[in-house]
């Protein structure tokens, strides 16, 4: 691995799990020391991350990790309802399906955990992760390079609005019923039923994000302003 890469890849990482808060300034001569690269790699793997829209370039002050607005959130949500329905109903249409039944089989587990009250640790790495390998299959099913690629910009930006969507019970079993409907239309091959499944799980997740933004903020931005050369461990739980 490359040192820009290796730089994306951690410098990602902290912002999408709040590790780097929004609105933090990102100190290339501080990131750099931390993160153990030179600056021309870690200037690529910032670049990068501001074609991704996670980070800004702020004029005389430098790169900026992007806060969180409300708007931003419907926008993206937007893109989502137009992109990811339409994924799934190519993922039905194609003959092999068999690992839409294997997942939703886990995503069964999964509910089976959650209605006896969760992980015991309150720990949904493992849940999380599931939702990423279906994210994974989705992806390589629709077997549309253009498609996946504009899915590829949102997926950074919902992985760090999942860090802030609080794991209320009620909604975390509502999600996994939601993912589980997606899957069995998936695997049945009904394209219709899929696509509508997948834009239920969307509104409903946009419904949840915009109630805790608003109840958190009052619908401002979800940002900061301090100078960052490491990742802040006071950051609160999800």
């Amino acid at each position: 691995m490359s040192q820009s890469e290796r730089a994306y890849d951690l410098l990602r990482s902290e912002i999408v799990h709040w590790q780097v808060p929004p609105g933090a300034h990102l100190s290339e001569v501080r990131l750099a020391e931390r993160l153990a690269v030179s600056r021309t790699p870690l200037r690529q793997a910032i670049q990068r991350l501001a074609h991704e829209g996670l980070v800004r370039m702020v004029p005389g002050r430098g790169a900026q990790v992007s806060e969180i607005a409300l708007r931003d959130v419907v926008h993206l949500f937007q893109m989502r309802e137009a992109l990811e329905p339409y994924a799934a109903r190519l993922c039905a249409r194609r003959p092999e399906r068999a690992r839409f039944a294997a997942l939703r089989a886990e995503f069964e587990a999964q509910r089976g955990e959650l209605e006896t009250g969760g992980p015991a640790d309150g720990d949904y790495a493992r849940y999380y992760e599931l939702i990423g390998r279906l994210d994974t299959a989705v992806d390589e099913a629709a077997d549309n390079p253009y498609l996946v690629s504009s899915l590829a910009g949102l997926r950074g930006h919902l992985q760090r609005l999942r860090q802030i969507a609080r794991r209320r019970p009620a909604r975390m079993l509502q999600t996994v019923t939601e993912h589980l409907s997606i899957c069995a239309a998936i695997e049945e091959g009904n394209e219709p039923r899929a696509a509508e499944a997948t834009a239920v799980h969307i509104n409903n997740s946009l419904r949840h994000i915009l109630a805790v933004m608003a109840e958190d903020v009052g619908g401002g931005l979800l940002g900061g302003g301090a100078v960052l050369d490491a990742p802040d461990q006071g950051h609160r739980a999800t």
